[in-house]
């Protein structure tokens, strides 16, 4: 990804799928003691990965800039306690 290029989708490998694929189902048997099929599993994945992990993905970046701005802000103290008392 170039420094202009946007996040457009989530793209998961087929072994991701997969497992979240397993995970759905295991989630329907175990929370509400249903079997959910195939077709409605990768519907609801699909689901999540076209209306819920672009938010997650935003909450993501935001967290991480504000970790970056923190970061930063101690870097810049940090940096002038190496400064050394002078006086001319």
């Amino acid at each position: 990804m170039n420094k202009r290029e946007t996040f457009t989708q989530v793209k998961l490998s087929d072994s991701q799928r997969k497992k979240l694929n397993d995970e759905i189902k295991t989630f329907y048997l175990d929370e509400r003691g249903e079997e959910i099929g195939m077709i409605e599993q990768m519907q609801l994945l699909t689901l999540f990965e076209e209306k819920m992990a672009p938010v997650v993905y935003n909450k993501a970046l935001d967290d991480v800039k504000k970790w970056f701005m923190q970061a930063m802000e101690n870097l810049d103290s940090d940096y002038y306690a190496f400064y050394k008392n002078i006086s001319f």
